[in-house]
């Protein structure tokens, strides 16, 4: 038996999404969530899609997680969403061996990273 897991809380007005186990490390991650942080969610959604980096598609899969989440979990309006947090977090890390030059083998380290994204609709301004 383990412990208890501490589940992520969120507001009233949020919704969560979290993907694991992402083939990447969480330094590169971490560039492409720095696109979101903050914005509307149209202009997030946008910028992942015209985004060059591989790992933009899974990026953008979890913010229409949390999307999908706000909108039927929470009941939240779309047009109003917006990236609260877009963090990221270390997680497995594969060590393999390669063969190199005079018997000797070089380390070969394979990252795994985790995603946390958290959007919020944003208060009716008068």
């Amino acid at each position: 038996m383990g412990k208890p897991q501490n589940l992520p809380k969120v507001a009233e007005h949020e919704a969560l999404a979290i993907a694991r186990m992402l083939r990447t490390s969480p330094r590169k991650l971490d560039l492409v969530a720095g696109l979101i942080r903050g914005q509307k969610v149209e202009t997030a959604l946008n910028a992942l899609s015209f985004s060059s980096r591989r790992i933009a598609k899974d990026v953008k899969k979890t913010l229409q997680s949390a999307i999908a989440n706000a909108e039927n979990n929470q009941a939240l309006d779309v047009d109003r969403l917006y990236v609260v947090e877009a963090s990221v977090g270390k997680s497995l890390v594969m060590k393999r061996m390669h063969p190199r030059g005079r018997g000797r083998s070089g380390r070969i380290i394979k990252p795994f990273s985790q995603l946390r994204i958290v959007v919020r609709e944003r208060a009716e301004t008068a």
